[in-house]
């Protein structure tokens, strides 16, 4: 796709200086623009590239004035950055703006579609689904029985809603999601022997929640699985069942919750974090990467360490612990002094 200088400071608000006819037709780092891109300046320590930049098109500040020649036209706007943010979310929209139903695809003749639907091909729907207007189901999906999923959500390639699953508005489900699968339930009977506990319950994802790639949300045994709000979730994380995190928490890769912990509002939690089952972590809550949570935690606590402890006592002790041959060292040599002299 072609944009002009024009059009695209038509969507910025932005003023022009340079030619408003030249085309750009993909995106550049400043540094490693060439003819046809686009690109943007933010960082003052980036200027001198601004002068030797190929882009042909360079998004600034207002308050940015050349001190010598340029070639690329200038777009500028209030915030750069901001802007140019704005114009990949407006770019994302336009690629993915795809409508109708592609074949083959199954839809159950009891699935109520919304408008302007997108299901793509080899995608399965199943029995009475309901799917919200400017919905995206990329090829490859599969959709259980009896699932909601609200106005202009996303589901990519190969994610796997299952059976009673409810999903907001405004969500992106990216590919190889797992929503809805079993809980790890078992039940050991008198000869040590494993029968499994049937999960029963379901999953719901509130409003504009993100959930990364191979990102897996078991159902409830009893009850709800709960996203709240405005949750972001990373890549390749574990969400057991019965588990509940609340609103624009956002969660780093490779993280995985017990069943039935709970998470509160604005927490922010690092890759490789282990949380134990039948928690409460509180809200405002900041964990460091790879930490180990077993034990409530209150608001507004900064955790490290497995298990973890508040983040300026893992600071103050990690520095005990790098000396801590030289520790053992000096006691054992005191021991033997003392020793030596009874």
């Amino acid at each position: 796709m072609n944009f002009t200088a024009q059009q695209i400071a038509g969507i910025l608000e932005g003023e022009i200086v340079g030619n408003p006819e030249v085309e750009v037709s993909k995106l550049s780092k400043i540094e490693e623009g060439t003819e046809g891109s686009l690109t943007f300046l933010a960082n003052p320590k980036y200027n001198s590239f601004i002068y030797s930049t190929k882009a042909s098109i360079t998004i600034v500040n207002k308050t940015f004035e050349p001190e010598n020649d340029i070639s690329t036209t200038l777009i500028k706007v209030e915030d750069a950055y901001q802007s140019f943010s704005k114009l990949l979310e407006y770019y994302n929209q336009v690629k993915l703006n795809k409508q109708g139903i592609e074949q083959p695809s199954f839809i159950s003749e009891s699935t109520k579609l919304g408008n302007d639907i997108y299901i793509g091909a080899f995608s399965y729907i199943g029995d009475n689904v309901s799917l919200g207007d400017n919905v995206k189901v990329f090829p490859n999906a599969y959709i259980g029985d009896n699932v909601t999923i609200g106005d202009n959500t996303i589901v990519f390639s190969g994610a796997k809603i299952y059976s009673e699953s409810v999903i907001g508005s405004h969500c992106v489900i990216n590919s190889g999601v797992i929503i809805g699968a079993d809980g790890f339930g078992f039940v050991p009977d008198q000869k040590g022997e494993y029968s499994k506990m049937p999960q029963i319950g379901n999953v719901i994802i509130e409003d504009y929640v993100d959930v990364g790639a191979a990102t897996t949300i078991d159902r409830a045994t009893l009850g709800s699985t709960i996203i709240r709000r405005g949750v972001k979730l990373d890549n390749q994380i574990q969400i057991a069942h019965n588990v509940e995190i609340g609103k624009n928490t956002v969660i780093a890769a490779q993280t995985g919750i017990a069943g039935s912990a709970k998470i509160g509002e604005n927490c922010l939690i690092g890759g490789q974090v282990g949380i134990a089952g039948h928690i409460t972590i509180g809200n405002n809550v900041r964990v460091q990467a790879q930490s180990g949570i077993g034990r409530h935690v209150k608001d507004n606590e900064i955790l490290q360490g497995s298990p973890s402890f508040t983040f300026g006592d893992w600071n103050k002790s990690y520095v005990h612990f790098k000396n801590l041959p030289k520790i053992v060292k000096s006691i054992n040599d005191l021991e033997k002094k003392v020793n030596g002299n009874n």
